[in-house]
């Protein structure tokens, strides 16, 4: 679809470049903020471009605002219009004379404003002799109003058959993934794809722009390097010294991450990970290997993330919002990401994302920074910055202000000298005692753009000239809000890290990472106060008994690294009697923190004798996401190392077809299990327990598995996907040890009802699981023991 929309759209830019006509630029929001400080300057420099080219222009500024106050707003906002330095005063003056000339102001607020719109721009056309080519319409106005303008547009200003309509919209483009289909099918209802421009400012900044370029340019040394064999890790960094005073209203609803990650730094990081098309001059194929680098992402969890917020902020919030003074805002101003791609090139590579207001420095960078495999037998002193391997290797895209002050392209010495168009790139010439990642500049073959250019400015030539490479298509927008929003709603009630701002932060913000997790290096410092209600971290775990067993209880982490440790010493004690060591483990999302600490914490586990076994199955494909097996899989075993053979998925899916009860994939399972663990008894067993006291896929009143010979059933869910294999109750009750992990204040209500019950697995199938010669032990954290 993406590919044929792209198809369409590269053969309307051929047409418009054969011959060339009118063009009516029409800036909807003319007087705002956004149209004052970049867009008017960014259509004066398109003019600038493109005049005496052959094309003619209007250009009109639109908003709500009356015809003659509009026009004084607008008059305003075009006195700060400029030339480069390339350009003579009085040149200058005669360009920005004609623009002048060319552009008006008009009231856009009623449908037959809009009708009065395009009669003009017809009459105008056929007045001239002209014929008309285009019509570009830039939406910086506010997204709520943007499905009656694209409503006004399509029905009463698209321009005639054979000319061409451009769009453009400015972000945020919704605030979650459903907001985000809503916004795109309305605007799909009005507008194609091929005429939808999204812009990301970033992608128009002149380093970011390069990232394609310079990896193109140096494809044959950048082949063997740019790969997880190489790269140690890239960092993506946004920070401001500025905080979100005046801006309140917004920030409370967006917070960081929605307003700088999920976009501009999001973008930046497809254009480092992608597949390099063969033709990065191929809007189509760079879009398209775009998308792949979104669907490899790796899922983000809880613990992807740390969140800090400067302590005026909710201050701020309080006096533009008039909220009470009890008021404390939880959106987060600063974010530090880790981000995983899943795929051949970047597995196991850490991609660091951070972004933030009220720091210490203005500045933006991306940094690939390469493995240092190098031992230098002489002292430091004598490592010649080109030639020593015991250096730092890296490559910095770096996009603006900070040390340097503009855009530049940084290399170290020691890795390869790249190439860069001398007509648009030059030399930066050494700055004596600056240094730059830890390096003096002189380390670097370091290239700043001969002729700087602001974002909008390179991106509105680019709308001009249909280069849709540079923009969002409704699909890569999609596949970023699934990337972002589970992180966004599993954020939403942690309470960000406060920071003071500025150089004051000193070194409260620095943070690490290990495996998938991230967390403060430094821990908050907080004086309690009299009164104040415990956290987390002032209760251990604690012991007790829950149905006449074993309970452990604690908060979420520490209990997650009990039920871990515990999974561990098990293992081993059973590697050392019997040589293996046989787990079955259950589904869903409680397991999920579980599989990452078992991943990321316990490198001494004995992976290599240890068989894991699946509880319970959805029918469907095991590479679907609802999967319980692709669950395992991301979360845990492509992290440590089992034997294939060690593995062993439920036979769901066998001759194309899902749990068909010809197939025999329960009869099969048990026969597996037979014949590979002694007297059919795992050495461990994880259940979980759901809300209406189902555990595996055994649920209230289900005719099989509840008792019986059977070893594995097949079952029916109330939930899709209804059809289910499971373990029955009595092979799970053979185990050596059977564990319950129970997460969460929705399990509150279960867990004191099954605390009250008897045997009755009919009713509460959990209240079947009893070994008959093992040991349960219950796991639950205190929001689902105690509410």
């Amino acid at each position: 679809m993406l590919m044929v929309a792209m198809c369409l759209a590269l053969l309307g830019c051929l047409q418009a470049q054969e011959s060339k006509g009118h063009v009516s630029i029409i800036l909807l929001g003319a007087t705002g903020d956004l149209a004052k400080k970049y867009l008017w300057q960014g259509l004066f420099q398109l003019y600038l471009d493109e005049a005496g080219k052959g094309h003619s222009f209007s250009f009109h500024g639109a908003a709500l605002t009356a015809p003659q106050q509009g026009q004084k707003l607008m008059d305003k906002a075009l006195e700060s219009l400029a030339c480069s330095k390339d350009v003579t005063p009085s040149h200058c003056d005669e360009l920005k004379g004609q623009f002048l000339q060319l552009s008006q102001y008009r009231q856009l607020k009623t449908a037959e404003d809009y009708e009065t719109l395009n009669r003009d721009i017809e009459t105008q056309v056929q007045r001239d002799g002209l014929w008309e080519a285009g019509r570009i319409f830039y939406f910086s106005v506010p997204p709520f109003a943007y499905a009656d303008i694209a409503r006004n547009i399509n029905s009463s200003c698209r321009p005639r058959p054979g000319a061409w309509l451009r769009v453009v919209l400015e972000k945020p483009f919704g605030h979650d993934h459903l907001s985000a289909q809503q916004l795109a099918s309305e605007l799909g209802s009005f507008f194609q794809e091929e005429e939808m421009y999204r812009v990301d400012h970033y992608l128009g900044k002149q380093a970011v722009a390069q990232i394609l370029p310079f990896r193109d340019q140096n494809r044959k040394v950048l082949d063997g390097l740019w790969n997880r064999h190489h790269v140690e890790r890239v960092e993506i960094i946004m920070k401001e010294t500025v905080d979100a005073e005046g801006r309140a209203s917004f920030y409370e609803e967006y917070g960081v991450i929605r307003d700088t990650l999920q976009n501009h730094l999001t973008e930046i990081l497809t254009l480092v990970a992608m597949e390099l098309p063969h033709n990065i001059s191929s809007s189509a194929a760079v879009l398209q290997h775009k998308l792949q680098a979104f669907q490899a992402l790796r899922g983000l969890q809880k613990s992807s993330a740390i969140l800090g917020q400067y302590q005026a902020y909710s201050g701020q919030v309080r006096q533009e919002l008039q909220k009470p003074d009890s008021f404390q805002s939880l959106t987060p101003t600063f974010a530090g990401v880790l981000v995983h791609i899943d795929n051949l090139r970047w597995e196991g590579v850490p991609f660091i994302l951070v972004s933030g207001k009220a720091l210490d420095e203005r500045v933006g960078y991306v940094r690939i920074l390469f493995k240092n495999r190098a031992y230098c037998a002489q002292s430091e002193r004598h490592w010649a910055s080109e030639q020593s391997r015991c250096l730092p290797q890296q490559i910095v895209f770096y996009i603006g202000h900070g040390e340097l002050g503009h855009p530049t392209v940084l290399v170290s010495q020691n890795l390869f000298k790249p190439y860069l168009p001398t007509q648009s790139w030059e030399e930066v010439p050494d700055q004596p005692g600056l240094r730059l990642f830890g390096r003096p500049l002189s380390d670097y073959y370091a290239y700043r753009p001969v002729r700087e250019q602001d974002a909008y400015s390179t991106l509105l030539s680019h709308i001009f000239h249909c280069r849709k490479e540079s923009f969002i298509t409704t699909e890569n927008l999609l596949a970023s809000w699934v990337f972002w929003t589970p992180l966004l709603d599993s954020l939403a009630l942690e309470v960000p890290r406060l920071y003071p701002g500025g150089a004051e932060n000193g070194h409260l913000l620095d943070f690490e990472f290990s495996g998938g997790q991230l967390s403060f290096s430094q821990p908050e410092v907080l004086m309690p106060e009299l009164g104040s209600v415990p956290k987390p971290s002032d209760f251990q775990v604690l012991r007790a008994q829950y149905r006449e067993s074993p309970l452990i209880t604690a908060w979420p982490e520490e209990l997650i690294s009990k039920l871990a440790s515990d999974i561990e010493a098990t293992a081993e004690q059973s590697v050392r009697r019997f040589g293996t060591f046989h787990l079955a483990l259950s589904g869903g999302s409680s397991p999920i923190a579980l599989f990452q600490q078992l991943a990321t914490g316990h490198y001494s586990f004995p992976w290599a004798h240890t068989h894991l076994w699946l509880v319970d199955e959805r029918c469907v494909p095991l590479s679907d996401p609802e999967s319980n097996f692709q669950g395992l899989q991301a979360h845990l075993l492509q992290h440590v190392r089992v034997p294939y053979y060690n593995i062993h998925p439920m036979p769901v899916h066998l001759h194309q077809r899902l749990c068909a009860e010809e197939d025999q994939g329960a009869q099969t399972y048990a026969s597996d299990i037979s014949a590979l663990v002694a007297n059919s008894s795992f050495d461990l067993v994880l259940l979980g327990m759901g809300t209406d006291g189902h555990t595996a896929s055994l649920f209230p009143q289900s005719p099989t598995g509840l008792d019986g010979d059977q070893l594995v059933v097949l079952t029916e869910s109330p939930l899709r996907p209804h059809q289910r294999m499971s373990l029955s109750l009595p092979l799970i009750n053979r185990a050596k040890k059977v564990a319950v992990l129970v997460m969460g204040r929705t399990k509150r209500e279960i867990t004191m009802l099954v605390s009250r019950v008897g045997h009755e697995p009919k009713k509460w199938p959990i209240s079947g699981v009893l070994p008959l010669s093992g040991q349960l032990v219950w796991y639950m954290d205190y929001e689902a023991f105690l509410g």
